[in-house]
């Protein structure tokens, strides 16, 4: 009998989430020591509770690592890049500060009156 489908803000299971994913329970725990942006809540006994955004992460590291190709190694620099905030590059000149200024203006400005 599978086990009963549960509400999507609910707590997983390393184990509930292992089945998920198709992939067994210490894949997990290792992936927490190379993901620090992985990080269950744990309980007495060491017990995981993954949260609906630690599941998301979960199945999006699954996905990058089965489906798109990437490497551990990959991975860790997609997430991490997507975390820092993106620094602009320096203008050149005052003059291409002041264009990059104008064009950013009229973007925010036509993705409010869309």
């Amino acid at each position: 009998m599978p086990p009963a489908e549960k509400a999507a803000g609910a707590l997983r299971t390393i184990g509930e989430l292992a089945l998920e994913i198709g992939r067994p329970q210490h894949i997990l725990r290792y992936w927490e020591t190379r993901f620090p942006q992985l990080r269950p809540l744990t309980r007495a006994g060491n017990r995981r509770y993954y949260r609906p955004e630690d599941v998301a992460l979960v199945q999006r590291i699954h996905h990058l690592l089965s489906q798109e190709g990437y490497t551990i190694r990959g991975v860790q620099k997609l997430l991490a890049e997507e975390k820092a905030p993106r620094v602009p590059r320096a203008p050149k000149s005052s003059a291409e500060g002041f264009r990059a200024i104008r064009d950013a203006l009229i973007q925010a400005l036509d993705d409010d009156l869309r």
